[in-house]
C-alpha cells in the first residue's frame, strides 16, 4: 500500500565541510514539484547543486543537477521506493565545502539526507477511490443511503427520473462488496453505467 506524507520532513548534514539540507515534501504531481524545485533554488542562490527526486501519480523522476550522473537523484528515487511513498518530492540542497567526495561519498550524502529527514516522517496510508454510477428503483434509494456508511462510500449525485440514477464514490477496496449488495437487493433491477473518462480514481 502507498504512503504519503503527513507533513514534510527536514534533515541537515555536513560532510567534508559540504552542507546537505534535505526534504521530502508532499507534492501532487511534477508541475508543482518543478515549481517547488525553482523556489529552492531562489531561496538558496549560493547553493552548488539543488538535486531531487519525484514519485507521483504513479511517475518517477530524478535529477542530478550537475552532480556526475547517478549520484544524486537516482540513489534519492531509490529511498523514497524502498519507502513505498506516493505523491512526494524529496530534495537536497548542497552547498560545496571545496573537498570532493567522489562519487561513493556523493551517493551516501544524497541518500543519508533523504533518510535522514524520512527517519522522523509520519506516514498516512494512501486510500485510492473509484466512482460507480448506477439506476435504480425508487423502493432502494433509502435502503442505498443507509447502506452507504457500511462501505465508506459517499453519494455524490441522485438523478430522479424513470428510476434514481445515483454516483457514488468510495475506496476501491471497498466497491467489489458494495456493488454484490446492491445487486443482491436490486433483484436484476439495478442497471450499471460504465463511464470510462469519469470514472477511475484519484
Amino acid at each position: 500500500m502507498p504512503y504519503a506524507l503527513q507533513a514534510p520532513v527536514h534533515s541537515e548534514l555536513v560532510i567534508k565541510k559540504s552542507r546537505f539540507i534535505g526534504c521530502v515534501e508532499t507534492v501532487p504531481d511534477r508541475a508543482a514539484a518543478l515549481a517547488r524545485v525553482a523556489a529552492l533554488r531562489a531561496e538558496h542562490p549560493g547553493a552548488t547543486h539543488v538535486c531531487w527526486a519525484l514519485m507521483a501519480g504513479g511517475h518517477s523522476a530524478a535529477n542530478d543537477d550537475g552532480e556526475p550522473g547517478g549520484t544524486a537523484g537516482r540513489p534519492m528515487l531509490e529511498v523514497l521506493r524502498h519507502q513505498d511513498l506516493e505523491g512526494v518530492l524529496a530534495t537536497v540542497v548542497r552547498y560545496y565545502g571545496g573537498t570532493p567526495l567522489g562519487a561513493g561519498g556523493l551517493v551516501r550524502a544524497y541518500t543519508d539526507s533523504v533518510a535522514q529527514a524520512l527517519l522522523k516522517a509520519e506516514k498516512v496510508a494512501v486510500i485510492r477511490h473509484t466512482t460507480l454510477r448506477c439506476v435504480l428503483p425508487y423502493a432502494l434509494e433509502g435502503w442505498l443511503r443507509r447502506e452507504l456508511d457500511a462501505h465508506g462510500a459517499s453519494l455524490l449525485e441522485a438523478l430522479h427520473g424513470e428510476g434514481v440514477a445515483v454516483t457514488l464514490q468510495l475506496p476501491e477496496a471497498h466497491a467489489q462488496a458494495l456493488v454484490a449488495r446492491i445487486n443482491d437487493a436490486g433483484q436484476g433491477k439495478v442497471v450499471w453505467v460504465r463511464d470510462p473518462a469519469s470514472d477511475g480514481s484519484d
